[in-house]
């Protein structure tokens, strides 16, 4: 037999060598692409990183509450994640924040579960302030108006020589008007709170107030100021040449002469502000107005009166020296 020669077992082996190593190299190759490409996104950028949650419970008005949705996604950052409320859902999770739309919003929500932290929108100020009030149940929120002096104020600008204020109430919501009755002596006015104990009582209780005042002012009082009530109270006192302030900027186009108001970026400034504290477990403040105010005026209103009212960026400066409010001011 004939024996193979060394050489040629030698030459045998090399190719061999060569395949492993080859294949080595490919494994690499790939084993890297593919640690390389779960590094980054398509865009070569790290996926962003999740921020808190937090609730949103709606007024059942759609388009104002996407509008509160974007204004707050806008304050709080892309981040912060935002869903909606569901009813029932406090009894899995009563830890995570829910931001309420409205006084049936806040209603549900406290009564499913008071240990939620709640921030308000838009609820009714009375009842904002009862469960505010309420121990254990911190509730901050977001006026939606501005506050009563605000609004007599404006009533000052329009009418330079006004010096009477009257204000139309019920027995149980004189209490609103009654830390205004104090500072108004501090502005050259006085004031009067007359009761209407029944709505049969109303309309000459407001004679009676139109026959004092320079003009009336108006509180959110829904006992007195309501779709009901509305149109006889404006009526009547335009055929008295009075004018109504407020009580809010959606009365102007029922026909009251001009309302101050917390526009809904402000709004959502503060309810990010309340967020923000919740969101690092510090200690909420009680309800308060918005730091930015706006007017709305009844132009149309106020030319059939012949009143002649001053340009709204002129009743805005006013406001501002006569309030010595810092924050922004600006008309509708």
């Amino acid at each position: 037999m004939n024996k193979a020669h060394p050489c040629t077992r030698s030459r045998k082996k090399k190719p061999q060598l060569h395949e492993w190593l080859r294949l080595a190299l490919l494994v690499f190759l790939v084993s890297t692409t593919f640690h390389a490409h779960g590094q980054t996104s398509g865009s070569g950028t790290a996926p962003p990183e999740i921020g808190p949650l937090l609730y949103l419970a709606p007024s059942g008005r759609a388009t104002l509450d996407n509008t509160i949705r974007e204004l707050l996604q806008e304050q709080l950052g892309k981040n912060v994640i935002i869903r909606s409320f569901k009813a029932g859902q406090t009894g899995q999770d009563s830890g995570t924040p829910v931001v309420t739309i409205g006084s049936d919003a806040l209603s549900q929500i406290r009564q499913e579960n008071h240990k939620v932290p709640v921030v308000s929108l838009l609820a009714k100020p009375a009842l904002l302030d009862s469960w505010a009030s309420r121990s254990g149940s911190n509730v901050p929120g977001v006026y939606q108006g501005a506050p009563l002096l605000h609004q007599a104020l404006a009533g000052k600008i329009i009418l330079p020589h006004a010096t009477r204020v009257a204000m139309l109430a019920s027995p149980d919501s004189a209490v609103l008007y009654e830390d205004l009755l104090s500072h108004l002596a501090d502005y050259g006015m006085e004031g009067r709170i007359f009761l209407a104990s029944n709505r049969d009582d109303l309309i000459n209780t407001l004679k009676r107030a139109l026959q004092y005042g320079d003009f009336l002012l108006a509180a959110p009082d829904p006992d007195i100021y309501n779709p009901r009530t509305i149109k006889h109270i404006l009526l009547t006192a335009y055929r008295r040449n009075r004018i109504v302030i407020g009580p809010t900027q959606d009365y102007v186009s029922a026909g009251s002469m001009a309302a101050v108001y917390t526009p809904l970026d402000a709004m959502a400034e503060k309810a990010a502000d309340y967020l923000e504290m919740l969101f690092k477990g510090e200690k909420l403040p009680p309800p308060n107005y918005g730091d930015r105010f706006a007017i709305r005026v009844n132009r149309q209103g106020a030319q059939s009166l012949n009143i002649p009212v001053p340009a709204n960026h002129k009743i805005i400066e006013d406001l501002r020296k006569l309030t010595g409010h810092s924050g922004e001011l600006r008309h509708d």
